[in-house]
């Protein structure tokens, strides 16, 4: 019996060696987190000074109003209990969306603050768009709230992703493997228990 305990210790040991390595090589990653701070940068549409004159006049849906001064304007920035608003401060109509030129500037501005990180902006699809540097950027008008994503921040996702046993791209499947190498080495923890404190035969 205790050489097939061995023999069964021994085979869930080596299916959970590639599990295992990942964990510790991430885990070592997480610890020390190298790069952080720039993967995982905030990044901000660069405000201008405030024009002055601008009178709004509040709404009762209103909940919170924000001015704000870009490279392309003024921007009336306002929540409600349902989606933002982006309003044109005079007449406090909707602000349509830029064009590809006024988008290119906006972006443009926003990431001159670190050039070696950001460098130029080289492709626009849509709300998203790509940098000299392999960042990838995404605005989203209504708040003109902007993320940032570097070559760095995917490969310190990628590695989040092999330390949960995300390896699958379906969230259930993720799911099952994940609770499966939970299995597996609460397995091989007990097998190795039974192995120390077993009797011997």
């Amino acid at each position: 019996m205790s050489i097939k305990t061995r023999k069964f210790h021994r085979l869930l040991g080596l299916v959970l060696l590639l599990p295992l390595f990942g964990w510790a090589l991430t885990g070592a990653v997480f610890f020390v987190k190298p790069g952080y701070q720039g993967a995982y940068e905030p990044l901000a549409v660069k405000a201008h000074p405030l024009a002055e004159g601008v009178q709004i006049r509040p709404e009762p849906h209103w909940r919170q109003v924000r001015l704000v001064d870009t490279v392309l304007g003024s921007h009336l920035l306002v929540t409600t209990e349902g989606p933002p608003l982006h309003l044109q401060p005079g007449s406090q109509q909707p602000l349509p969306p830029p064009d590809e030129a006024q988008l290119r500037l906006l972006l443009q501005d926003a990431v001159s603050v670190n050039p070696a990180r950001y460098g130029d902006i080289v492709e626009l699809e849509g709300s998203r768009t790509r940098t000299s540097t392999g960042g990838n950027l995404s605005l989203d008008w209504n708040t003109l709230g902007l993320r940032q994503e570097g070559r760095d921040t995917r490969l310190i996702n990628g590695l989040y992703r092999v330390h949960y046993l995300q390896w699958l791209p379906s969230a259930a499947a993720n799911r099952v493997l994940g609770l499966a190498g939970l299995g597996l080495l609460l397995a091989m923890a007990l097998v190795g228990l039974r192995l120390c404190f077993g009797r011997r035969g």
